[in-house]
């Protein structure tokens, strides 16, 4: 299973600037075996948690998130870069891998005690995870778990959002 995923992976050297490996999931995206077999692989550790919201960070977690979403019967929240909601939202900054950002989310997005799956496609350094968790935990979620199709084993996100339960499906 793993390797038929990997197969739907471009690797583009040098993008977005010299010296990264962009992981281009769109031929994947564009396969519908491989799609519903990473959307499958990325909610089966979930299914049975209880999840009331899945919780997708700008752009890519928002198509993970809502495949998910459905398959749990849960609603969907986007988590979105500053300026593109239309509601009072809170905030916050983050570090890239080679650069930095803001995330924000609705205020009233999440009510206190709700089980939230945190989804995105990948996993770098863990700043947008870890960026996405605390907003999530300021509104009284319950973070049940993270799962991204994508972990970059090399960069340490995964271990720098303990104790938090992270699932990946592929990990280069």
């Amino acid at each position: 299973m793993p390797e038929r995923l990997r197969s739907l992976i471009r690797d583009i050297h040098d993008y977005p600037s010299e010296g990264i490996v962009f992981r281009d999931i769109t031929p994947l995206l564009a396969d519908r075996a491989g799609l519903a077999l990473a959307a499958e692989s990325m909610v089966n550790p979930f299914r049975h948690q209880n999840v009331d919201v899945v919780v997708g960070a700008e752009s890519r977690g928002f198509i993970f998130g809502t495949l998910l979403a459905r398959s749990l019967n849960a609603g969907f929240i986007p988590i979105r870069k500053p300026g593109k909601l239309p509601w009072s939202t809170i905030a916050r900054d983050y570090d890239l891998e080679y650069g930095s950002d803001r995330l924000e989310i609705h205020d009233d997005a999440i009510q206190a005690g709700q089980r939230v799956l945190l989804v995105d496609d990948l996993i770098a350094t863990g700043g947008t995870m870890e960026a996405s968790c605390q907003l999530i935990e300021a509104l009284g979620g319950e973070l049940v778990g993270i799962s991204v199709l994508i972990e970059l084993e090399g960069l340490d996100g995964a271990a720098k959002l303990a104790p938090r339960t992270v699932h990946s499906v592929l990990t280069y």
